[in-house]
C-alpha cells in the first residue's frame, strides 16, 4: 500500500531535490504540491513547483498558497538560492502552466477529506499554509513531517532556523499537533559534497545538479565546504520511509516574541518527535539511487 502524500514547499534548491525524491519513490502516491512564500516569492515558488513536476513527469496538481506570514514581514533567501530560487536556472526547466484553481488550504482540506487513507503532509517551507489548515480543519491527517528548527541554534539568526523564523506564529500552532520535526542539527550532518552531486546520473539527476551552482557557491563562501545541504530531502525521506530517522520526544514551543530569540525552538508544552539519528551514508545512498537514472 502506498502512502498518500502532499508536499507543502517553497522551492528552493533543496526543495527541488525533495520533490524529485517524492515523485520518484514508489512507496508514495504524490497527491499534490502546495506552495508557500519562503526562499523566494510565492510567484517564483509556485512556478518552480510547476516546472519541477514537469521535469519529473508528474501530473500531481499544484495549488498556490500564502504569499506572506500570518503577522510578520516577508523575508526570503535569494542570497542562498538565487533570485529565482533555482540558481537562475528555473526557466531552463520544462514549462508547465497547470494550476489547481483552489488555494492551498482549500486543496489540502479537500484532498485530505476525499482520501480513503490518512494523508501524510511533508511541510518543508514556512508553515503558514499548514497553520491555516489546522485552524479550519478537523479531519484526519496522517503523519505531519516538518523540516525546520534548530535545537542548538539557527541558520538565519543565532537562535532561529529559516522556516520557523519566517512565520513563528504559524510554527508555534503547528507544533501543537505533535509533528515529526527534522531540524538543522540533523540535516547538517547529511550534507552532500561536490563529488556526490557530480555522480548524479540521468536527465533528472543531472538537471538537479545543474540547479545547484548558486546554492553550492553560498556554502563554499559561508562554510568553506564544496557541497550543499539537502535539508528538505532529508525530511521527505522520512515521509517516504517512516523510521528512516530516529526520533526523540521533546516538549517544545516557538519563541513568538519580537526579541532576538524570535523563531527559536524553546522548551514548551507540545510533545514533538524530533529527528536526531540517521545512517548518514545510508541516506546519501538512498537519495543518490532515487535521484539518478
Amino acid at each position: 500500500m502506498t502512502i498518500p502524500l502532499i508536499i507543502d514547499t517553497d522551492p528552493g534548491v533543496d526543495d527541488a531535490f525533495a520533490l524529485a525524491l517524492a515523485a520518484r519513490s514508489p512507496e508514495v502516491d504524490l497527491l499534490g504540491v502546495t506552495t508557500v512564500f519562503g526562499n523566494v516569492s510565492i510567484e517564483h515558488t509556485t512556478r518552480n513547483a510547476q516546472r519541477l513536476l514537469a521535469l519529473l513527469g508528474s501530473d500531481a496538481p499544484v495549488a498556490r498558497g500564502a504569499a506572506r506570514a500570518i503577522s510578520s514581514p516577508q523575508h526570503d533567501a535569494r542570497h542562498v538560492h538565487g533570485d529565482d530560487g533555482l540558481s537562475g536556472m528555473a526557466l531552463t526547466l520544462p514549462a508547465n502552466d497547470r494550476i489547481d484553481p483552489r488555494d492551498a488550504v482549500e486543496f489540502l482540506r479537500d484532498t485530505i477529506d476525499s482520501s480513503a487513507e490518512p494523508v501524510t503532509i511533508a511541510a518543508i517551507g514556512p508553515l503558514t499554509n499548514i497553520a491555516r489548515l489546522l485552524e479550519t480543519h478537523a479531519g484526519r491527517i496522517g503523519r505531519l513531517v516538518v523540516m525546520g528548527g534548530g535545537i542548538e541554534g539557527g541558520n538565519v539568526t543565532s537562535a532561529a532556523e529559516f522556516n520557523i523564523w519566517s512565520d513563528a506564529e504559524a510554527a508555534h500552532r503547528v507544533l501543537a499537533e505533535g509533528p515529526v520535526l527534522v531540524p538543522i542539527d540533523l540535516t547538517r550532518r547529511c550534507a552532500v559534497d561536490g563529488a556526490w552531486l557530480e555522480s548524479l546520473t540521468g536527465v533528472v539527476g543531472r538537471t538537479l545538479a545543474g540547479l545547484t551552482p548558486r546554492y553550492r557557491e553560498f556554502y563554499l563562501e559561508a562554510n568553506g565546504i564544496d557541497g550543499i545541504l539537502v535539508h528538505d530531502a532529508v525530511a521527505v525521506a522520512e515521509a517516504v520511509r517512516p523510521g528512516m530517522l530516529g526520533t526523540r520526544r521533546r516538549m517544545l514551543g516557538v519563541d513568538t516574541s519580537e526579541g532576538v530569540g524570535r523563531g527559536a525552538l524553546v522548551s514548551g508544552g507540545f510533545g514533538v518527535e524530533v529527528a536526531e539519528e540517521v545512517d548518514v551514508e545510508g541516506l546519501r545512498g538512498f537519495l543518490l539511487e532515487r535521484l539518478s537514472g
